[in-house]
């Protein structure tokens, strides 16, 4: 299961049924779990810790240095969970020590050929990058959320969960969790409706969301008391008292 052509540096640990294609490099104080396939032409870099099942395809670079300047050769880490699709060019780097040493991905993330996760970032489950959707550093992405096709993400900003960001969003400022956005400077235009959906979302779920997203968002009201009026829908929906907690404790600002 491994090619006569790669290279796989000593200290590599490979689980069980591992494969390695041609001319691929496995540096050291790398760690692949069982089951991994890594097609030709990959470099994996260390310290990296890969889980289990993944798939990894030819011409991807995982785990090389991070692209910042302050960077000095510290030891800091990058660590892969599992059934992740990582597609051809997909660049996913290591941390650095002033964001904590390391960049985390969960599992079962698609990541479409040419995207990239900088250093420091923290991605979640089951998120799809479309293709050359791209983080910069520190930022963090929650579960199902679904980045389009060439979406760029500034640097400490984040998107909630279930949020879908259209084709070409530049994202400079945080996305809600269960929100729409599109645009240069993307903005969050409305609850992601159609997604929840499919997710198994309620109707009456979906408009509570929709209510808390009008009144916080969009309406000019008095925040601190759009706060006590959809504390009721907080208390009885835990998906509306994340969505009211993500805006109020945003720190870099929402997107709208």
């Amino acid at each position: 299961m491994i090619h006569p052509t790669a290279i796989i540096d000593p200290s590599a640990v490979l689980g069980e049924n591992v494969s390695i294609g041609a001319y691929s490099i496995i540096g050291e104080q790398v760690t692949i779990g069982n089951g991994t396939e890594i097609k030709s032409h990959t470099v994996i870099n260390g310290p990296s810790i890969i889980g289990k099942q993944n798939r990894i395809f030819q011409f991807a670079s995982i785990g090389d240095a991070p692209q910042d300047k302050k960077y000095d050769g510290e030891p800091t880490y990058l660590e892969i969970g599992d059934r992740n699709v990582i597609r051809e060019y997909v660049t996913l780097n290591r941390g650095t020590t002033a964001g904590g040493g390391k960049t985390v991905i969960g599992s079962s993330n698609l990541f479409m050929a040419y995207s990239h996760v900088a250093h420091d970032c923290i991605v979640g489950n089951n998120i799809v990058f479309a293709n050359a959707a791209s983080l910069s550093g520190h930022v963090e992405i929650g579960d199902y959320a679904i980045l389009g096709g060439f979406t760029s993400v500034h640097q400490f900003t984040n998107i909630g969960e279930k949020a879908f960001c259209g084709l070409g969003s530049v994202i400079t400022r945080d996305i809600p969790p269960y929100s729409t956005a599109a645009g240069n400077r993307a903005r969050a235009v409305g609850i992601n409706k159609e997604g929840l959906k499919r997710n198994g979302f309620s109707p009456e779920l979906i408009r509570a969301l929709h209510l808390s997203f009008r009144e916080l968002l969009k309406s000019a009201g008095n925040k601190d008391q759009v706060y006590i009026d959809l504390q009721p829908l907080c208390d009885k929906y835990p998906e509306v008292f994340k969505f009211v907690n993500f805006v109020k404790n945003s720190k870099r600002g929402i997107a709208r």
